[in-house]
C-alpha cells in the first residue's frame, strides 16, 4: 500500500474535520478528555502545556478548564517575533489574544514558561498506529521538543486523524502515545 503525502493528508483530515458534526465533535472530545484525564501523566503532572484548540480541533479548552480545577499550571504556545514557539502561563482564557495564523495564544504581558518538566499536548492533522504525525509544516514542535527532552508529550486526536500509515523523517518527534474518543496509542517510547 502506497503511504499518501503530506498535502493530500492535510487535505483529507481537513474536508474530513469540516464534515463532522460539530455535536459529534463535542461528545468526542469530552471522552478524549476523560481517558486523558485518567492517564497517570496527568495525574502526576502539576504543569500542563497545552495549545489552544482552533479550526475544529479535539477541544482542549475543556482540557485546560480542568487542569485548572485539579490545580495544576497551564501554560500555551506563542510564535514570537524571533520565528520561535514559546510558551506562557495562563491563569485564565482572559489572557488570551488572536496571534499567529489567526490561533488564539497567550497576550505579551503573560509569564514566560521555562519548564523543563511537565505534559505537553502535541497537535497533529494526522497521525498512524505507530504514533507518527503528521503536522501543520512548521516544525514549531519538534524544534522546542529538541530543547526540552524531558517534557512528557502526548497527542490528542479525533479516531478520523488516525490512519494505518504516515510518511514521516527519522529526526520526527513522535508522541508518547496518542488518545482518541476510542483507544490509546502507544509509541515506541511509552512502552
Amino acid at each position: 500500500m502506497e503511504i499518501p503525502e503530506k498535502k493530500d493528508i492535510r487535505a483529507e483530515v481537513k474536508r474530513r474535520r469540516k464534515e463532522a458534526d460539530e455535536a459529534v465533535l463535542h461528545e468526542h472530545s469530552l471522552r478524549i478528555l476523560e481517558r486523558f484525564t485518567a492517564l497517570p501523566a496527568y495525574r502526576d503532572a502539576s504543569l500542563l502545556l497545552a495549545y489552544v484548540d482552533a479550526k475544529r480541533e479535539v477541544e482542549t479548552r475543556l482540557l485546560m478548564s480542568k487542569a485548572w480545577e485539579d490545580g495544576k499550571k497551564v501554560a500555551a504556545p506563542r510564535v514570537d517575533g524571533d520565528g520561535v514557539m514559546h510558551y506562557y502561563y495562563l491563569d485564565s482564557f482572559d489572557g488570551l489574544e488572536s496571534g499567529s495564523f489567526g490561533i488564539m495564544e497567550p497576550r505579551k504581558d503573560c509569564p514566560l514558561c521555562e519548564a523543563e518538566e511537565g505534559l505537553l499536548l502535541m497537535p497533529g492533522v494526522a497521525f498512524d498506529e505507530h504514533c507518527h504525525r503528521v503536522g501543520y509544516g512548521g516544525g514549531y514542535y519538534d524544534r522546542y521538543l529538541e530543547k526540552h527532552p524531558r517534557l512528557v508529550h502526548i497527542a490528542l486526536a479525533f479516531e478520523f486523524q488516525i490512519f494505518p500509515e504516515v510518511p514521516y523523517e527519522e529526526h520526527d518527534i513522535c508522541p508518547e502515545q496518542i488518545v482518541t474518543e476510542n483507544r490509546i496509542l502507544k509509541g515506541e517510547k511509552a512502552e
